[in-house]
């Protein structure tokens, strides 16, 4: 735009962008000078050249709720306008994740690490102090009820057994002696010491019977391997050797103390052990322990549970993942429960 009087002249530039205009740029001239066509181009130039720049400048110089209120006309306009439909489709794709998980119900499951035992596990120890003598099985064997699992060496039980037996014949001899004699005192005397006699020699011969242990039942053994400790000295008491039924089981979920709130007996869920990948087992929780148990820095509940259903070839100790049942709930809340739950204890923590 130019102006000019008879005085002197003026001409004035616009400061604008596409569908905005942001100032206007004004030439002074003397009585002398005039507008020309160059200066005419320049002051268009300049005009362009300054918008950015001074647009820049004016939304850094504006309160935080303008700059907010210009985003938001940004995005409204990126939305409802005519132009961006990769905005259009990120919103739309948005608001259809953000009604599934507020809206949608899922399962909720609580996950643990699990573990097999078997049902009842008895355990083999030594019946007296003495030395191994015999180990023909380790873990992982099977055994047979009655089968010889261990002996203790019975060497020594032996000769007492025999000194012993000599004992009790002369003792016997000397006791019939007395009653032939009719010596009442040295009857009772002799007498006392063929007691004495029997009662050492039945305990030897008791501890001879214990000296082979057996297997109590049809089993697995899951721990003990005295193949490499013949001849060793074991303490009464000592447990040798664990032995657990083959067709009898239960399951042990260790339940994060975070999760325990939720497991109630009577509950369902599945399971994949590590061994036997290609299978999902059924089972249904029995008994929750109160106890907690301390591991790997973690507390955890002991969770049994018994097996549903066809029962596969297992194995005491194999492990794997189980999934317990609790019911449904929105999958917002069971994705972030571990965060809200997290997030009350801190705040419970430092508010006064």
């Amino acid at each position: 735009m130019l102006a000019t009087d008879a005085v002197d002249a003026v001409a004035s530039f616009l400061i604008q962008l596409p569908g905005q205009v942001l100032g206007v740029l004004t030439f002074e001239y003397d009585q002398q000078g005039r507008p020309s066509a160059n200066d005419e181009v320049l002051g268009e130039a300049l005009g362009s050249a300054l918008a950015p720049l001074l647009l820049e400048k004016q939304q850094a110089n504006r309160w935080l709720g303008g700059k907010c209120h210009t985003r938001l006309r940004k995005i409204k306009s990126a939305l409802l306008g005519d132009e961006h439909p990769v905005y259009k489709l990120a919103a739309m794709t948005g608001v259809l994740l953000a009604a599934l998980v507020f809206g949608v119900q899922g399962e909720f499951r609580i996950t643990a690490k699990t573990v097999i035992e078997g049902l009842m596990q008895r355990a083999m120890v030594a019946p007296f102090e003495g030395f191994i003598g015999q180990a023909p099985v380790r873990a992982g064997d099977r055994v047979k009820a009655g089968q010889l699992v261990a002996s203790l060496d019975d060497k020594d039980l032996v000769l007492e057994k025999v000194r012993l037996d000599s004992e009790v014949t002369q003792n016997v001899r000397k006791y019939r002696d007395a009653l032939a004699k009719h010596d009442r005192a040295a009857a009772s005397v002799v007498g006392a010491q063929l007691n004495q006699s029997e009662a050492q020699l039945g305990l030897v011969n008791e501890k001879l019977g214990r000296a082979s242990i057996r297997a109590p039942f049809d089993g697995i053994v899951v721990s003990g391997d005295l193949s490499q400790k013949l001849g060793a000295p074991v303490e009464q008491g000592s447990v040798l050797y664990e032995i657990t039924p083959l067709d009898a089981y239960r399951i042990i979920l260790k339940v994060d103390e975070r999760d325990i709130s939720y497991v109630q007996p009577g509950q369902s869920g599945q399971l994949t052990l590590t061994g036997l990948t290609g299978e999902i087992l059924s089972f249904t929780v029995k008994t929750v322990t109160p106890v907690a148990v301390a591991e790997d820095g973690v507390n955890y509940f002991r969770v049994e549970a018994e097996l549903v259903g066809e029962k596969p070839l297992l194995r005491p100790g194999m492990e794997g993942v189980g999934k317990i049942s609790v019911g449904e709930d929105s999958l917002w809340r069971i994705w972030t429960r571990r965060f809200v739950d997290w997030l009350s204890i801190s705040l419970w923590t430092w508010l006064p």
